[in-house]
């Protein structure tokens, strides 16, 4: 019997949420460590992470590791007017942030700290669920799709690069049309790669 979507993002969001608090500290750092064997990051300056929320993996250490390297982050806002689509905002460690409306820390909305999707070079997606052919299931808002549809359509923009623990993977996901697949997703393990 195939779990529907919503019973999948269930049993997944409950088992990363019994990690423990070291265990997600080392996730965070072997992440940083798979992260960085990644040939893409050596010329990308522009990446887009976001921050940890409901047991999804550490990534305070993968954003430090980045500003450590000269490289520029962004976090993603929600859009206030363009409802189900994402802003990306330069991230600094005195960035002033806001809870949004998931209670999830954003950067504050400042118009000359939005950085063009277009320009970024790499986003990292968070994830509930991911299979082992690089489908991705989300929270359910969508917004993640829409901000890669571009990507998935015409091979342009920003590329992604899915962060996931080991535990979120399952056999296979159920999808629908609006689904964008993943090229590559990166746990404290391993790197998946479908390119």
């Amino acid at each position: 019997m195939t779990l529907s979507r919503q019973a999948i993002r269930k049993q997944i969001r409950a088992t990363r949420n019994q990690l423990s608090s070291d265990v997600q500290h080392i996730a965070g750092l072997d992440l940083v460590r798979q992260f960085s064997s990644l040939p893409e990051i050596a010329s990308a300056q522009h990446i887009a992470l976001y921050l940890t929320a409901d047991g999804e993996i550490e990534t305070m250490p993968l954003i430090e590791w980045l500003w450590q390297q000269g490289k520029k982050v962004y976090l993603p806002v929600i859009h206030p007017f363009s409802k189900g689509h994402l802003l990306f905002l330069r991230y600094s460690p005195s960035t002033p942030m806001v809870l949004n409306r998931y209670s999830i820390a954003e950067p504050k909305l400042d118009q000359t700290q939005i950085h063009p999707i277009s320009q970024l070079d790499i986003i990292c997606t968070p994830l509930v669920a991911f299979d082992a052919s690089g489908q991705r299931l989300g929270m359910g808002g969508g917004y993640y799709d829409r901000t890669l549809s571009s990507w998935f359509l015409r091979g342009q923009g920003p590329k992604p690069i899915g962060l996931a623990h080991d535990c979120q993977q399952v056999a296979q996901l159920p999808t629908e049309a609006w689904d964008v697949p993943l090229p590559k997703i990166v746990t404290p393990s391993q790197i998946w790669d479908w390119e």
